[in-house]
């Protein structure tokens, strides 16, 4: 049998089995899980039943940030092979649409994401001890690394997307705020760019101190400062913490002209739109959804170790105490990247 963790409703999480995967298609692989990262739309999902515009209508297998080992593959499969170590993309995209077409996956008119409510039936997610797929969605690689940072590829290809969205940054002064996964990941892919200086705020400070292990050059919390306080201090900023008082933070402390990239998902309730504040300033707001292209430089990033994402993990618990791992996860005092590994 095949342990499975499933959200019925919001905090109703259960652990449960299912029969193993029976016979596979041509271009099919079952695979293994290594480990299996709680994202913050899991968290969502979990504590209020919705990600953003995406409610529960059925149960869901959460998870879209994972890791694993190849067992089987179909007939036809050439990309892997069993024992091989693979990254999970959970984008599929239908390459049809207009948007596939013009090359924006991630904007995909039919995308399949896994781990998400977004489509109904939903799309099953990766929380569960295998799971089969489709060979085109993993990467093998063959470097020594632990699964535990290969199933980071997904959130730092966020932080990726997010910072080719802001256009090039080298020798510009970034802000970043939230310093959870993704806006630490958002720090280290700014870096990567090229940029002077990378600025982190958030409101605790293990979540500060974790972004400086990240290789932020700044770290500030947000609740003791002054909008004169950052005024003109960056070029860019990212909003990386999903909070309306965060994208306020970024509008006052970019620079004329500057750009302001949303990352973090907003409350349903939405904002006052500061559509006075952009326009006298002429500032450029843009949006940065999943990742396009941007996996695939995740994964050449981690095997290389560009981005050495061991300060973000916390803690790894087996499928057996995902209520547990669900708990550890919310609490940000405590915890980063929180995983799900088998038992």
């Amino acid at each position: 049998m095949s342990v499975v963790v499933r959200l019925h409703a919001a905090r109703d999480l259960r652990v449960e089995t299912l029969p193993e995967p029976g016979e596979l298609g041509a271009h099919q692989v079952e695979v293994g899980l290594g480990a299996g990262g709680i994202c913050g739309s899991d968290l969502h999902y979990w504590r209020e039943g919705r990600a953003g515009a995406f409610v529960l209508r059925e149960p869901l297998v959460p998870g879209h940030e994972a890791a694993g080992t190849v067992l089987r593959t179909g007939a036809g499969v050439t990309r892997v092979a069993p024992g091989d170590k693979v990254a999970v993309n959970p984008s599929h995209p239908c390459g049809r649409c207009a948007r596939c077409r013009e090359g924006r996956e991630n904007l995909c008119e039919h995308m399949l994401f896994l781990g998400s409510a977004s489509v109904f039936p939903h799309a099953q997610g990766l929380f569960r001890s295998r799971f089969v797929l489709g060979e085109a969605q993993l990467t093998a690689v063959d470097e020594d690394i632990a699964l535990a940072e290969l199933a980071c590829a997904e959130p730092l290809s966020i932080g990726l997307h997010a910072v080719h969205r802001a256009g090039p940054l080298l020798g510009k002064r970034v802000l970043v705020t939230g310093a959870g996964t993704i806006g630490c990941l958002c720090a280290a892919a700014a870096r990567l760019a090229g940029a002077a200086e990378v600025s982190v705020v958030d409101l605790g400070d293990r979540p500060l101190a974790v972004a400086r292990a990240m290789g932020a050059d700044r770290t500030l919390r947000g609740d003791m400062l002054a909008a004169a306080d950052l005024a003109d201090a960056a070029d860019v900023a990212i909003e990386a913490a999903g909070s309306a008082a965060a994208l306020q933070t970024c509008l006052d402390a970019v620079r004329r002209g500057g750009r302001i990239v949303q990352v973090g998902t907003l409350p349903p309730q939405g904002i006052t739109f500061p559509a006075n504040q952009i326009m006298v300033r002429e500032l450029e707001l843009v949006g940065a959804f999943r990742a396009a292209h941007a996996f695939d430089w995740a994964v050449q990033a981690l095997r290389t170790r560009r981005v050495d994402v061991r300060p973000l993990l916390s803690a790894a618990l087996p499928l057996s105490r995902a209520q547990e791992a669900f708990e550890l996860a919310a609490d940000r005092s405590r915890s980063t990247k929180v995983q799900l590994i088998p038992d």
